[in-house]
């Protein structure tokens, strides 16, 4: 097994991209291996590392069933769900909160207010 090339930073050879940039053309590495990898330099850090793959051996991403939809769509539905007042939040609940904004910070009562 031999060393991957390795490119400097935005000087990769045409026939090479990311996974995203594979995405953007409507592709995907298909099971191909790591072709090659760019390389940034940062100071007093490991360089930042971006495998590339090659855009010949490429294949066209899967088109989205409607199953897979379906499937979607619940699973974002249920990150919109409050677990304390079970409402759709319209928003993807916060990992920090746990529950949606008004569940978290309740208002106070208008009587403690008016105190």
């Amino acid at each position: 097994m031999g060393a991957l090339p390795v490119f400097r930073w935005r000087l990769a050879p045409d026939g090479y991209a990311t996974r995203r940039q594979l995405r953007a053309r409507g592709l995907r590495p298909g099971g191909q291996d790591v072709a090659a990898q760019l390389q940034r330099p940062r100071r007093r850090r490991p360089p930042l590392v971006a495998y590339l793959y090659r855009v010949d051996l490429a294949k066209p991403v899967r088109p989205m069933t409607d199953a897979k939809r379906a499937a979607l769509a619940k699973a974002n539905r249920a990150r919109r769900t409050c677990p304390a007042c079970r409402r759709d939040a319209g928003y993807v609940i916060p990992a920090a909160l746990g529950t949606c904004v008004p569940c978290a910070y309740p208002e106070p009562s208008q009587a403690l207010r008016s105190a």
